[in-house]
């Protein structure tokens, strides 16, 4: 493993944390769907800096970056693209949209119709959109960085099951502790003016290479496997505590995370093997939103998160 690597990323991280204070664990997290390509549900009140911590990691990964603003009437062909008749040519000829980048910034995600969130389902799934009859590839990496309101109810259409388990992990943002509140008011627009890129497209590529060679032994991919399988009501190895608490546990995208993001963890700590430790420490943000609580379990104000950790502790 190159230590310049790992070097690079916590430069990218420290850059990130110079502007972005008090939301450590979404910059990681950002980095993380970067280096897996995968996609991430990001949960907080506004304000918090959702929006400003993608920005400034695509800006220092020197990737392209857009933005949509979600709302209840924004069209499929808003966000894909669609065909425009060219008098010209007297031919129609393809108009490409926002989503033709590398990172995509869904803010207020739950904001749009079911249409919309069908039409992001193929890119996020495929990595392409289809216009006309016509499929096309988009660019790599394709990330999409979603944020959504927790609380605000009217105007929102609640993201289906099939999309939620699109996203690799759902992480929740809450509000920065005193110092780092404090330390937002000192805040210069000059920072960003002088923000260079840290980490170039290859070396992004690079450490891509260098996670998917972690060593993952078949005893790591046993256990979670079973802490997946420990989460669905129908396996034999269902957590008999939760009875009545879960209508319906992970799928095995979350499994295939697992694994993914495990790796990520161990280079972070350089190492070239993922432990337990590693797996623990992302279950809660990985199984979270794919566990479907009961009736009685949301009225008795049981978390989905807690409960997936305690799984998957009862299982190693």
């Amino acid at each position: 493993m190159s230590l310049s690597q790992r070097e690079k990323v916590f430069t990218t991280l420290k850059k990130a944390k110079e502007i972005v204070f008090g939301q450590d664990e979404m910059l990681e997290a950002i980095i993380a769907a970067l280096v897996c390509e995968g996609h991430l549900l990001i949960e907080g009140m506004p304000g918090l800096g959702k929006t400003l911590s993608v920005s400034t990691m695509s800006k220092l990964c020197d990737l392209d970056f857009k933005r949509i603003q979600f709302t209840p009437d924004l069209l499929p062909s808003d966000l894909i693209g669609t065909m425009i008749f060219s008098q010209k040519t007297e031919e129609f000829k393809t108009k490409t949209g926002p989503i033709f980048t590398q990172i995509l910034l869904a803010d207020e995600i739950n904001r749009s119709p079911a249409k919309v969130q069908s039409a992001l389902l193929e890119a996020m799934a495929e990595k392409q959109v289809t216009i006309g009859e016509q499929s096309h590839k988009l660019p790599s990496p394709f990330v999409v960085l979603a944020t959504q309101n927790p609380i605000e109810q009217e105007g929102t259409y609640p993201l289906p099951e099939a999309q939620l388990d699109r996203f690799m992990m759902k992480v929740a943002v809450d509000y920065p502790d005193f110092g780092a509140e404090k330390s937002i008011l000192d805040l210069g627009k000059k920072i960003f003016a002088d923000m260079e890129p840290v980490l170039k497209k290859n070396e992004l590529a690079d450490i891509q290479k260098t996670v998917e060679s972690i060593y993952v032994d078949e005893k790591i991919k046993d256990l979670i496997i079973r802490i997946v399988h420990a989460t669905r009501p129908s396996s034999k190895l269902f957590v008999k505590d939760f009875e009545g608490a879960i209508l319906a546990g992970a799928s095995p995208r979350a499994g295939i995370w697992l694994y993914k993001i495990s790796k990520f963890k161990a280079f972070l700590d350089g190492k070239d093997y993922v432990s337990p430790e590693h797996i623990l420490s992302i279950v809660p943000q990985v199984l979270g939103h794919r566990i479907i609580l009961s009736y009685e379990a949301i009225v008795d104000k049981l978390n989905a998160k807690t409960i997936a950790l305690r799984i998957a502790n009862a299982t190693v």
